[in-house]
């Protein structure tokens, strides 16, 4: 099971993570993850990083991890231009991108303020799978180098697993079918999501054992996760992040 690290972008700055990512290298960490927001105020901040332009820098910054949001929400960009971003990263990382994709927050939770600040539509869970849907079919289909009789497209070599995030049933049952892994919370309902995503998977006729699934979790209780076949653990770490690499580092060797 592979260990990565969850960099929370609010009130970060890019030295801090560049310092963060290349410490948690130096450490062994095999990954380095980042949220997808635009707005600080969602989170109570005065700032936030903005993902994909600092995954593309900690790329060219740090040779080894991989590296990946988690997870962008595709409303944020248009599914054609994100996988021609996404191939693009996938070369200037030497293959290292794992791409995650999920729905985004419905009207309910705070992160619907970033969204309605920017002019855009934030419709119920159906509709948002939907679009969830839509972006992984046009993703591959540009991914093949040809979409709407255009060709030229850049395309990844390999293709990055797309992982989507499922924090329920109907989230989960989507990450399975059409994805090749599934983010969900390391909590009690984590076994039943994991059951429900590689059974689809296995239904869209491929091989739930190639089914990435990464989890939330602190520096322990790894055991569990690999027991329930987790393939990647994600251990959260907020500002500075050197130090909380150390510190998770730490508490991961005691």
């Amino acid at each position: 099971m592979f260990v990565d690290v969850l960099f929370d972008p609010f009130e970060g700055s890019w030295s801090d993570v560049r310092a963060g990512a290349l410490l948690a290298e130096q450490a062994g960490f095999d990954g380095v993850w980042l949220y997808d927001h635009l707005a600080g105020s969602v989170h109570g901040a005065s700032r936030v990083l903005e993902c994909w332009t600092t995954l593309t820098a900690i790329a060219a910054a740090v040779p080894r991890v991989s590296i990946g949001p988690l997870v962008l929400n595709v409303a944020n960009r248009d599914p054609g231009t994100l996988a021609v971003m996404a191939a693009t990263l996938q070369e200037v990382s030497g293959g290292r991108l794992l791409l995650g994709l999920g729905a985004g927050g419905g009207l309910d939770t705070p992160y619907a303020a970033e969204q309605v600040a920017l002019g855009r539509a934030v419709p119920g869970a159906k509709v948002r799978r939907r679009w969830v849907e839509d972006a992984v079919a046009r993703v591959r289909e540009v991914w093949t180098g040809a979409a709407g009789g255009a060709t030229g497209f850049l395309r990844p070599h390999p293709p990055p697993p797309i992982i989507i995030g499922g924090f329920g049933p109907k989230m989960a049952e989507l990450a399975g079918r059409v994805g090749d892994g599934m983010n969900a919370p390391g909590g009690g309902h984590l076994g039943q999501l994991i059951e429900i995503a590689r059974d689809a998977h296995a239904r869209s006729g491929r091989d739930p054992a190639d089914f990435v699934v990464t989890a939330s979790s602190g520096p322990r209780g790894h055991q569990r996760l690999a027991e329930l076949g987790v393939s990647r653990v994600i251990i959260y770490v907020r500002p500075p992040y050197a130090d909380g690499v150390a510190q998770v580092h730490a508490a991961l060797i005691d």
